[in-house]
């Protein structure tokens, strides 16, 4: 989320992406730095142990919602 922050302060357009483990975690983060909302794309969780297929396909199912997140209103 810091990066998240960081990155929108230098005018750099950012998403939030994260398994689904963190959802409330982001929120309330996202909450104690000044942020209400914040676009974020979870995954399901866990991602640790997923082999590069996995993941790839991971991110080919999340890759419209990702879009979404980088190209809408900024989260401030």
């Amino acid at each position: 989320m810091h990066d998240f922050v960081a990155l929108e302060a230098q005018g750099v357009v950012a998403a939030f992406l994260a398994s689904t483990e963190f959802v409330d975690a982001s929120a309330a983060q996202a909450a104690a730095l000044g942020y209400a909302s914040v676009p974020a794309v979870f995954v399901p969780h866990p991602i640790q142990d997923r082999t590069d297929a996995e993941m790839a396909a991971l991110a080919e199912q999340a890759y419209d919602e990702v879009l979404a997140a980088v190209t809408g209103p900024a989260g401030t």
